[in-house]
């Protein structure tokens, strides 16, 4: 369960009759990384490299297409903020985590936290899909004498 109840299943996967109102109410954008993204700021060199994943994480998902430049400067914060998290001597405490996972949360960095917010990425199909070739059954038949 989500912080407020089910999340659900993606638009896809349910199965019914839904409204036009429900299913336009929910945003959609392509997974990977936006075409037009606008130059960034590099990760702090002294950030820790989990952090650093983290915000470079950022720039390959879909939901980046929705960020303003206030969004990568809450971004930026955020990696500043679980950086030194990482790098302190002690764990952080529950209040701490709590609040870097709101912030998370509010740049819909997890698909739980899109669905929330009503927004899907679109997953990518794999290429080159192809259904098994059924000839080696056709050679065991003609072996068999069937």
């Amino acid at each position: 369960m989500g912080a407020r109840g089910p999340i659900g299943k993606r638009s896809e996967e349910r199965m019914g009759h839904r409204s036009k109102e429900e299913k336009d109410s929910i945003t959609k954008a392509p997974s990977g990384p936006p075409p037009d993204l606008p130059d960034l700021p590099e990760p702090d060199e002294f950030w820790h490299p989990i952090a650093s994943d983290w915000y470079l994480s950022l720039r390959e998902s879909g939901q980046a297409a929705f960020y303003q430049p206030s969004d990568w400067a809450v971004a930026r914060y955020v990696a500043e903020l679980m950086s030194r998290g990482l790098s302190s001597d002690r764990p952080p405490n529950g209040q701490y985590v709590a609040a870097l996972n709101s912030a998370m949360a509010s740049l819909l960095t997890t698909e739980g936290d899109r669905r929330r917010a009503r927004m899907e990425l679109e997953r990518k199909k794999p290429a080159g899909t192809r259904l098994a070739s059924v000839s080696p059954l056709d050679s065991y038949r003609d072996i068999a004498g069937g």
